[in-house]
């Protein structure tokens, strides 16, 4: 039995079908009554898989009604899909010749589906971003105050009171949100016995990498975008380079890695060596960055708390 690859581009009204490689194509509303009509469709076909693109949450609906439904699915970055269609010569786009892509690339790269996020991990993904969004103001309003007018001065002081007010009450929300669920709060504590992990980092390792315990080092790694590709061709010979991944978490990373470096002795032995061998501060980051996540997914793989050997071992 020949085996089926499903496309789906995702526009705010309609989601467009490409079947692979029997060629049929649908289109139906981007509502819960086009999606049901989905699901029954490919309950019937049982394909290998289903892509579509992240589109702003436009996908949301869609994909959390076909995972529901135990359909195969995986959200691929639109930059992936893009550089695929270069590869294949197609330069022409509209939403059927972009579903039959996707379908293609499916069917050729076969991507591995990811847990999807439900409802309560969206909402305590939104308030990480929110989050981020008030340290950013802050961090603005601050560094306006220093050349601003005396005559706006009182302004801008009293909006960074409202905005740290408003960072506290949305990390207090947080901690409800992570209490309120055993298995995110059992996570969380795992997650903090290791120096450097704040609540903050936790909350985001857990809410915005789901795959953390469930994949192995080099995946995860790769995922998180601090694994280093080589950049050889024939005889040209260049430095390796970190690429994509998951931005807010490797930020939130980063900032983990600084402070285990201060206060997490192994993190801060692994460093100096690197340091002492030569490696720039730079190098040595994005390595101690690496060592401090596969210790993190070890943590959560075997559900055991921080222990230092860990280092030696991942």
């Amino acid at each position: 039995m020949t085996e089926s690859f499903i496309g789906i581009d995702v526009s705010k009204a309609t989601l467009d079908v490409a079947i692979f490689p029997s060629d049929e194509e649908v289109s139906v509303p981007n509502n819960e009554a086009g999606c049901r009509d989905l699901v029954v469709m490919f309950k019937s076909i049982q394909p290998k898989l289903i892509v579509l693109e992240a589109t702003g949450g436009l996908q949301n609906l869609v994909a959390a009604m076909l995972i529901a439904a135990e359909l195969p699915v995986v959200i691929i970055n639109p930059r992936q899909l893009r550089d695929f269609a270069k590869a294949t010569g197609q330069l022409a786009k509209t939403d059927r010749i972009d579903a039959k892509m996707i379908a293609r690339f499916g069917e050729a790269i076969k991507p591995e589906p990811r847990p999807f996020k439900d409802d309560s991990n969206q909402a305590l993904t939104a308030l990480i971003t929110r989050r981020r969004q008030i340290i950013d103001m802050i961090t603005a309003e601050k560094n306006r105050l220093g050349s601003s007018h005396v005559s706006v001065k009182k302004d801008i002081k009293e909006t960074i009171a409202w905005l740290e007010k408003r960072l506290a009450e949305i990390d207090k929300e947080l901690s409800s949100t992570i209490s309120q669920n055993e298995i995110w709060k059992g996570k969380v504590e795992l997650l903090t016995t290791c120096k450097g992990i704040g609540p903050v980092v936790s909350t985001t390792l857990v809410c915005s990498l789901p795959e953390l315990g469930t994949l192995n080092r080099h995946k995860i790694s790769a995922l998180v975008g601090v694994c280093p590709f080589n950049r050889d061709s024939g005889t040209m010979r260049g430095k390796r380079a970190i690429f994509g991944g998951r931005a807010t978490v490797r930020a939130m990373l980063y900032m983990a890695t600084l402070s285990a470096i201060k206060s997490n002795s192994a993190i801060k032995d692994f460093y100096d060596r690197l340091t002492k061998a030569g490696k720039l501060h730079k190098v040595a980051m994005v390595a101690c960055m690496r060592k401090l996540l596969t210790v993190l997914n070890t943590m959560l793989k075997n559900m055991v708390p921080w222990d230092p050997n860990f280092m030696q071992h991942t």
